[in-house]
């Protein structure tokens, strides 16, 4: 339980692979604050219709009304007499969503973000990590890796695609452990920014 501040606002950022529970600490900690009578306004960007169109839904099937946003814009209009503001998939959200999140919270809005805090590379996922910097609280999740069962912190795609933003779901991606994790081969543009910072070296 995190203390509640009183006259301002504040970020709680949830992250971590998928399958480890934030869309569900997401969803559960906007149900408080709706049976608080507090007016809440939930998002989450145009790309995840995977299980539903207008409602975000943990894997495990947990439900709650959203409104779809192409850009983290739309949020300011939308939660401009909103009290809590939530944000799920964060991460496709792009690094605007950072300074906005920034003026909900200095509006005195509570604004609770879960997205991925890695790629399928094992790579940071912004806008995440720059969200974990400015945030007040911060809740790392972690899955259970399906290779072994020990705490799993990565997202292993099992599916053939270079593409960083693939939206799916047990079809394409499981948890994996640190030691099971296996990343993909450098793409060619990860090798030409290495060969670029070794050779100014």
């Amino acid at each position: 339980m995190h203390p509640s501040p009183r006259n301002t606002g504040w970020i709680e950022v949830i992250c971590g692979p998928m399958f480890s529970g934030k869309t569900e600490e997401l969803i559960r900690r906007l149900v408080r604050a709706q049976i608080a009578r507090q007016h809440v306004e939930i998002f989450k960007p145009q790309i995840d219709q995977r299980y539903a169109k207008t409602e975000i839904v943990s894997h495990s099937r947990l439900v709650i009304p959203s409104r779809l946003i192409e850009s983290p814009y739309e949020i300011l209009d939308y939660a401009r007499d909103a009290d809590v503001v939530g944000v799920d998939e964060a991460q496709f959200l792009g690094l605007n969503l950072v300074e906005v999140v920034q003026q909900l919270a200095d509006e005195g809005k509570r604004v609770i973000i879960a997205g991925l805090d890695t790629d399928y590379r094992g790579m940071p996922f912004e806008p995440i990590p720059q969200l974990l910097c400015v945030a007040e609280y911060i809740d790392k999740t972690l899955a259970i890796c399906m290779q072994c069962g020990n705490p799993a912190k990565h997202t292993q795609r099992i599916v053939e695609s270079t593409e960083r933003v693939l939206v799916g779901a047990r079809e394409a991606y499981e948890p994996r452990c640190r030691k099971c994790f296996v990343p993909p081969a450098p793409m060619s543009s990860d090798k030409e920014q290495l060969a670029l910072s070794i050779k100014k070296r």
